[in-house]
């Protein structure tokens, strides 16, 4: 499986609820935090959510 790194670009003020979780679930808490996970498909959807928020790479 791909490795991906996620980085929050975009603050979580104005998200929805939804959004926000989506994002604490990714283990993002605050602006500029990076994480990287496995890519699967639980993971696409989270990201389909809040991918104006954050900037996704490939590693």
């Amino acid at each position: 499986m791909k490795k991906l790194r996620i980085t929050q670009v975009i603050s979580k003020n104005g998200a929805t609820k939804r959004q926000v979780a989506n994002l604490q679930s990714l283990g993002i808490r605050k602006i500029h935090q990076t994480v990287e996970l496995e890519m699967n498909p639980v993971l696409q959807g989270m990201l389909d959510k809040v991918l104006h928020l954050v900037k996704v790479e490939e590693i």
